[in-house]
């Protein structure tokens, strides 16, 4: 697993946040824009059979900033950890004849199979413009598109909360509202919380700069989850080799059951 020490990451992001201003030369006019940049603690998430979850330390830095915004609180940092993409699938269970049976629902798109996101400030103050056409950000602002005939979408909003909700118990989809912190006036700190049941694959940092409410710079970083060891082993035979992993997990119950009835067997 690749590491990026934290302190080399400031030494790193303080040097950009320093070094981007240029001089401005005789007849030129000084029109320069704010520039984000961001590194992790970490690129790599190894995912071990005693893994119980970890936190993610990003370090950022703000160039160009005006030092007089920085000093009255108009600059904002949103981070968000955004999983791999796939479809989800909401079922409503209904009671019927005495039983409880899947009666209705509707599967999403591209939905991402976790979220954790942290911010300057709580996401509903009114000075924040949490949603973007192209880019939101948010739990509540993730677009959560039906796949295929929903009728006439009457229940589209109540089971795109309960999408949510699912997440949110399970631990999935996060949010904290004070997860960043400005450790200079123009370098900041987020701590986002991997969850223990998160997906493999590739997720992806998104750092947004808001700027008196309005989004003016992103940075986007990748970060691989991977498995290690058994787990890695287990998934590529389920995935490679369906029909030897499903006779040998026959065969291993059958040892089982067999030594259990040797052991506990009455005479």
């Amino acid at each position: 697993m690749t590491r990026l020490a934290p302190l080399a990451c400031l030494c790193m992001l303080f040097a950009f946040a320093t070094g981007a201003n240029g001089q401005v030369l005789p007849g030129q006019t000084l029109d320069v824009k704010e520039m984000l940049d961001i590194g992790t603690s970490t690129n790599e998430i190894a995912i071990t059979s005693d893994f119980n979850g970890a936190d993610l330390t990003i370090f950022g830095a703000i160039a160009n900033a005006d030092n007089l915004l920085l000093a009255i609180g108009q600059y904002d940092i949103i981070v968000a950890l955004e999983g791999p993409k796939t479809e989800a699938t909401v079922r409503e269970k209904e009671r019927m004849f005495g039983i409880w049976v899947n009666r209705y629902s509707m599967t999403f798109e591209k939905v991402p199979e976790s979220y954790s996101l942290s911010s300057s400030r709580a996401l509903d103050a009114e000075s924040i413009t949490p949603l973007q056409p192209d880019n939101p950000v948010g739990i509540n602002h993730i677009p959560l598109v039906p796949v295929g005939y929903i009728g006439d979408g009457a229940r589209l909003a109540e089971f795109r909360q309960a999408l949510r909700r699912l997440k949110e118990q399970h631990g999935l989809y996060q949010r904290d509202a004070s997860g960043v912190s400005f450790i200079s006036s123009s370098l900041f700190k987020a701590t986002l919380r991997i969850p223990a049941n998160v997906p493999n694959g590739v997720h992806t940092v998104h750092a947004y700069l808001y700027k008196s409410g309005e989004l003016i710079a992103d940075k986007t970083v990748p970060l691989r989850v991977v498995k290690t060891g058994l787990e890695q082993m287990l998934t590529d035979a389920a995935h490679e080799r369906p029909y030897l992993y499903g006779m040998f997990a026959v065969l291993i119950a059958a040892i089982t059951g067999w030594l259990a009835s040797l052991i506990f067997r009455k005479d």
